[in-house]
């Protein structure tokens, strides 16, 4: 089973308008409401690739509500923990020129949301992996995620991590399946300014010798790049009309993890992760289970080093 871990979700309500003027009533050209954060988003691709998940982390009131039900309608089961707290509701405002966020703070946790929390890591196995993605509440303290990890170690089952920055190097010493940093990422790690692809190729082996079972660097349009072992490989871009690029590496990470969990074959998941990634970034939400395989026979992956 691979479980996501989504601290700090939300109801992502979604508001379109041909035009929109500040202080004046604006008619909405079309509405939605869709669940966001990182986890959430990794299990809803895993679930269009068919692959048993399990979405943990707080929700409460209706938002909360609607994302347990959201998640479970698409093929994911959901144990999350409820909280007296409302879970958070993000107003995405977009226009043909532009797109504003107006994202809402999380919600107070209490010490007993966080010890009922902590119990549902007690069904953990070696046959498992967990997946920590995104920002930590700033009520759970900056070392939570290595808290967490240092539990999901403890029962056998391996973990993955999505998150920013430093926060990210902090926990390479625990051996993660997989990081996905871009590139921009990358820079501001290392404090360090690419101009070449080259040059980003000292520093994807340092997260591997850092204790990172595999490293991925994306690099937007301009492909991607996968290492393991004392190996680089790259996977060429693929040329298509983006209409969403809003949880495209959340995607990749789902595709990576859910190959890996069938084959522990990194080549394999790199090219299932990225396709996945670039069926986001193609898609106004989720892409279909056939766009999906469409996307992945176009993917074509090459070795560019072999670490010498």
């Amino acid at each position: 089973m691979i479980y996501t871990v989504t601290l700090n979700p939300a109801l992502d309500y979604f508001m379109e308008y041909n035009q929109f003027e500040e202080g004046k009533v604006n008619r909405t050209r079309l509405t939605k409401m869709l669940p966001g954060g990182k986890g959430i988003m990794e299990s809803r691709m895993m679930n269009r690739l068919e692959v048993e998940n399990t979405a943990l982390g707080f929700i409460g009131g209706f938002a909360g509500r609607f994302i347990d039900d959201f998640l479970k309608s698409e093929g994911s089961q959901t144990a999350f923990t409820p909280i007296f707290a409302e879970t958070r509701i993000n107003v995405k405002i977009k226009t043909r020129s532009n797109e504003t966020s107006l994202d809402a703070a999380g919600p107070n946790l209490t010490d007993d949301d966080v010890k009922k929390f902590r119990k549902e890591f007690e069904r953990l196995s070696e046959n498992d992996s967990v997946v920590f993605a995104g920002t930590i509440p700033r009520a759970l303290g900056e070392t939570f995620y290595q808290r967490l990890i240092r539990e999901v170690k403890s029962y056998g089952a391996e973990f993955a991590i999505d998150v920013d920055g430093g926060k990210l190097l902090e926990t390479l010493s625990a051996g993660p399946i997989v990081v996905k940093p871009n590139l921009e990422e990358l820079e501001e790690i290392f404090s360090v300014k690419f101009e070449k692809t080259e040059e980003v190729i000292p520093y994807g082996k340092k997260m591997l010798a850092m204790g990172a079972q595999n490293v991925i660097v994306s690099m937007a349009g301009d492909g991607a790049l996968l290492f393991t072992d004392d190996k680089v490989y790259f996977a060429e871009p693929v040329k298509g009309i983006v209409k969403n690029s809003i949880g495209a590496g959340d995607s990749t990470m789902a595709g990576f993890l859910a190959e890996w969990s069938k084959s522990h074959d990194a080549i394999a998941a790199f090219k299932r992760g990225i396709a996945c990634g670039t069926a986001k970034v193609f898609s106004e939400d989720m892409p279909s289970k056939v766009f999906l395989e469409k996307c992945f026979n176009q993917i074509k992956i090459k070795e560019i080093s072999n670490g010498n």
